[in-house]
């Protein structure tokens, strides 16, 4: 009974995966995730052309440059001519990080604009409604399927 069965080598779970698909490459590498810290790619440079005033805003805004020997895996795609050589900069674009309770403010921030916004447009709208041809203004969308034969 025993002469029947496959070598142990043969029994592998490679042999019976699946094959990955290919899949195009990321752009930018993306750092190990660290507790109460979000990260950011930040612009640094655009079409060869330094940007220090977006840097500078960002920098103001909160977000610190991670340190190159924090994430040595990164490294590997590194631009060598950096300004900020003791960072992961990779492509005009400097790695970043920024306390999670910080972006969520700041996101919550930029909500609250677009909301207000919102309400803005929607009451100078409103204000040229007419008795005889009342206007509405609805929030919802819908989302409809065809019928199948």
């Amino acid at each position: 009974m025993a002469e029947n069965r496959l070598a142990r080598e043969l029994e592998s779970r490679e042999s019976a995966q699946r094959k990955q698909a290919w899949t195009p490459p990321q752009t930018l590498p993306s750092p190990k995730a660290q507790p109460g810290w979000e990260f950011r790619w930040i612009r640094t440079s655009m079409m060869g052309q330094a940007d220090p005033i977006n840097t500078a805003a960002k920098f103001r805004e909160g977000w610190e440059p991670v340190k190159a020997a924090d994430h040595p895996e990164l490294m590997l795609y590194a631009d060598p001519n950096s300004r900020f050589k003791d960072n992961v900069e990779v492509g005009g674009l400097l790695l970043c990080k920024a306390p999670e309770e910080m972006v969520k403010q700041r996101n919550d921030y930029y909500s609250r604009m677009a909301n207000s916004q919102m309400e803005s447009v929607d009451n100078s709208f409103m204000r040229t409604n007419d008795e005889r041809m009342p206007l509405f203004s609805e929030k919802r969308s819908t989302t409809t399927f065809g019928r199948g034969k």
